[in-house]
């Protein structure tokens, strides 16, 4: 199993203007994704917003040297950007009912309709999830075992942590076998854009997603 996906460079050069504009959003909403140590952490240890506001200042900057130092302007022109968010537009739209339709009839478990309006923001989770655990075990499993068996077990794994993740700790929900089975599908959606196209690709999928509940 060959990825064919773009480097990972071109992933966060992509992204980038979505993490930008959650980060400043947290300011507004009062509310951090809860993969999102990060910010949490940064927004407890700089004193008010002002700070706040000038280290992403700073950081959209440094961005920006960044990919004019390494000659990526080109990522960011819409030729590149426009594709990429109509196919993860394409798979969006697609999750909830394919996903809904295999918890519902194939393990005969009712869904709610707001079940997946508590799915976090796509950037930290698929970070978390998808770009670092799926990483690390196919690293770790292809020690011990052919590679198309380890990228199964990263992504049958990481499926399962992302969908237990939402049931654990303070502020974790109570458990419902059909969330814990529908985050399950997701994660391994989300896992199988990641690996056959791009980190990026699955970011856009999963914070689309997560706009199109939250408008419904």
């Amino acid at each position: 199993m060959k990825r064919s996906s773009p480097d990972l460079g071109a992933s966060l050069v992509l992204i980038f203007p979505l993490l930008l504009a959650y980060e400043i959003g947290v300011l507004f909403v009062g509310r951090v994704n809860g993969a999102d140590l990060v910010t949490r952490a940064l927004y407890e240890a700089v004193p008010g917003r002002g700070a706040y506001l000038i280290v992403h200042a700073a950081i959209a900057l440094g961005f920006l040297w960044w990919i004019r130092r390494t000659g990526r302007w080109n990522t960011l022109s819409l030729p590149i950007v426009g594709p990429l968010v109509l196919e993860a537009m394409v798979y969006a739209l697609t999750l909830g009912a394919v996903v809904g339709l295999l918890v519902d009839r194939l393990l005969g478990l009712g869904l709610g309709a707001g079940v997946v309006s508590a799915l976090g923001a796509g950037i930290y989770e698929e970070l978390v999830f998808r770009l670092a655990l799926i990483s690390a075990l196919v690293v770790l499993v292809g020690r011990v075992a052919d590679r198309r068996i380890a990228i199964a077990v990263a992504l049958v794994v990481s499926s399962v942590a992302f969908a237990a993740a939402h049931h654990l700790g303070a502020h974790g929900e109570p458990w419902a076998a059909h969330a814990f089975a529908f985050r399950c599908f997701a994660g391994l959606a989300f896992g199988l854009i990641f690996w056959f196209r791009s980190f990026a690709h699955a970011v856009y999928a999963h914070a689309l997603y997560d706009l199109l509940v939250a408008c419904s």
